[in-house]
């Protein structure tokens, strides 16, 4: 598998077909139990995780994982870990706003009090102010409603214009392929298909295994 600058690529796959493995790995979270991982020529896959977050991997993870009654603000400033990007706080904290102004409207709000959508619109804001080369997303659309849905892909784009690189582990098949340049299926741990984002979608055995068709 690869993921090459500026790209956005996604992984697609049922439950416990491996996405979330995939990118906990890459974060170090998870060892692997073989293989190598590099990042931009540097191997990964054996170096502290705090290490991988400050060469600029970040993954924003399933269920937003959220301070809950702390502010909006607090939860992004938070995201500021890396020594790097403190100096550049307040502008990071400013596109994030000017990508989902929403969250300044609310940024003195506990983030408990936001809907669905918000919170996953601050899981990535909080993601973005570690000022990500990599910024890996975790299911952003689960448990959201069409529109919500729409929107955060919509800001996928939107990342992915500013010039970061993005993975998206989705099991929403058709959102996640339109938006990538590329994408792999996995089952059961295995890659079974990849290519153009476009091109799988149009696949007649991906269409009848994900999409019933």
């Amino acid at each position: 598998m690869k993921v090459l600058e500026g790209e956005v690529v996604s992984i697609v796959g049922s439950n416990s077909a491996g996405k979330t493995t995939t990118i906990n790995t890459i974060s170090g979270i998870l060892l692997p139990t073989s293989g190598e991982i590099f990042f931009d020529q540097v191997r990964i896959d054996r170096i502290p995780r705090y290490r991988i977050v400050e060469l600029g991997i970040v993954q924003v993870p399933e269920g937003r994982r959220l301070f809950p009654q702390m502010t909006v603000l607090e939860n992004l400033e938070i995201g500021s870990y890396p020594k790097k990007t403190r100096d550049k706080k307040y502008g990071t904290l400013q596109r994030i706003f000017s990508l989902s102004p929403i969250l300044s409207e609310r940024k003195l709000q506990f983030a408990e009090s936001l809907s669905g959508g918000e919170q996953q619109m601050l899981a990535i804001g909080r993601g973005l102010m570690a000022q990500p080369r990599l910024l890996m997303l975790d299911e952003p659309s689960l448990g959201l409603a069409p529109l919500m849905v729409q929107k955060v892909f919509e800001i996928v784009k939107d990342i992915r214009v500013q010039g970061t690189t993005i993975v998206l582990v989705e099991q929403n098949v058709v959102h996640s392929l339109r938006i990538a340049d590329r994408g792999y299926v996995l089952e059961n741990g295995r890659i079974t298909m990849e290519g153009e984002g476009k091109s799988l979608i149009e696949d007649k055995n991906l269409k009848k295994a994900y999409l019933g068709r």
